[in-house]
């Protein structure tokens, strides 16, 4: 059964950096568009990064543009999309999500199971 897995996160002091990786089971990311939301306790989960995975263009929200970069892995064979984070922010922490959605035919949305990232002195 299609599905997504995360991996990383954790804990870091304020500017720290992380790494968090979204691999796909049982589909490839050839015609997607990967998206990495978080949800703050007490907050409505916001976007944070997409990346198309025909074109490879990328999209960041303000909050984290210039300290965060999604990219996908260079030869594609593992299927993994990931979210580079530097200069962590208190108000970074949350709980991160990636997600998949198909761009053509057969409509699909895929969800990771989510992450823990907390930015903490």
């Amino acid at each position: 059964q299609a599905h997504l897995v995360q991996s990383g996160g954790g804990l870091v002091q304020p500017g720290e950096s992380l790494r968090l990786s979204c691999a796909a089971s049982g589909f490839t990311f050839n015609s997607h568009v990967i998206n990495w939301y978080r949800q703050a306790p007490g907050k409505e989960r916001e976007f944070v990064a997409r990346i198309i995975s025909t074109s490879g263009s990328t999209n960041y929200a303000d909050s984290v543009k210039g300290r965060f970069t999604i990219s996908r892995d260079r030869d594609n064979a593992k299927n993994t999309v990931y979210l580079q984070m530097n200069s962590l922010k208190p108000e970074d922490t949350a709980v991160y999500y990636c997600n998949a959605k198909s761009l053509w035919g057969t409509y699909t949305d895929y969800w990771g199971q989510g992450t823990q990232v907390t930015v903490s002195s």
